[in-house]
């Protein structure tokens, strides 16, 4: 698994990584770096879409694998569709966000960008796709026929700390199409979900549907919430960040949920 990484990244006299600290993102930096060395960079890019926390985390990863990194502040509200929230806004998102990381990758003298899309994304409902093809974005870790499980293996083996790390998309997913988005809505987000963090769920996400929050837990998690005094403590802390009702996704967490929302 690990040489047919390594035979697409040597595809390349130069990578940048679009670079979000996730598992797949960083284990795509770890290999880029071990194969391409000063050659190989990552850049992440924070916006009010991103939780203030995965920006350290990156920086914590990025400092431990030894690779160049480059965190560089967007304005999210101005980027076309972001704000009005509609049907194509990942797809207006990912454009904006790529091309200003092309931008800063030619500055560093390095032509190929990569993100860390893998094999199990080519099911998904993933309309930011597109920009990357238009932008001719690489994907190494899809290339070299990689799931999101073995990357996790590699990721063990190479002893980095996101192998088990759960799946996260910017806080934008959280909020139904059509429904505007502006900056205090993605905070109350974020707060409510470092609540979830901070109480040792793994996977979690606060679907935002007007003032109410509707959570959404792993389902062997969801026993958690069968507990009187814990439901009266997460009610008080999300209503303490906004929200004005509280309820809880019976279902269990599902990748790509609001997907059609």
């Amino acid at each position: 698994m690990i040489e047919n990484l390594r035979k697409e990244i040597r595809k390349y006299d130069s990578l940048a990584v679009a670079f979000s600290g996730g598992v797949d993102s960083t284990l795509l930096c770890q290999v880029a770096y071990e194969v391409l060395k000063e050659k190989a960079i990552a850049i992440t890019i924070h916006g009010s879409m991103h939780a203030n926390y995965e920006i350290e985390e990156a920086k914590a990863l990025a400092k431990q694998i030894g690779i160049k990194h480059i965190i560089y502040k967007v304005d999210a509200f101005s980027i076309e569709g972001f704000k009005e929230n509609g049907p194509k806004r990942c797809y207006y998102c990912k454009k904006a966000i790529f091309s200003t990381i092309q931008e800063l990758a030619l500055k560093e003298g390095i032509k190929n960008i990569a993100d860390g899309s893998n094999v199990d994304d080519l099911g998904d409902y993933r309309p930011g796709m597109q920009a990357l093809r238009e932008l001719n974005v690489v994907s190494p870790l899809m290339d070299a026929g990689l799931t999101k499980e073995m990357i996790r293996s590699l990721s063990h083996d190479y002893n980095l700390p996101t192998w088990d790390k759960a799946a996260f998309a910017c806080l934008a997913t959280r909020i139904p199409t059509h429904i505007e988005i502006n900056h205090e809505l993605l905070r109350q987000i974020e707060n409510a979900e470092v609540y979830l963090m901070e109480k040792g769920f793994n996977q979690y996400r606060v679907r935002c549907h007007g003032d109410l929050a509707r959570i959404e837990v792993a389902p062997e998690e969801i026993q958690r919430f069968y507990d009187l005094e814990f439901m009266a403590q997460v009610d008080e802390a999300f209503k303490s960040f906004g929200f004005r009702y509280v309820a809880l996704d019976m279902k269990g967490y599902k990748k790509g949920n609001m997907n059609h929302v």
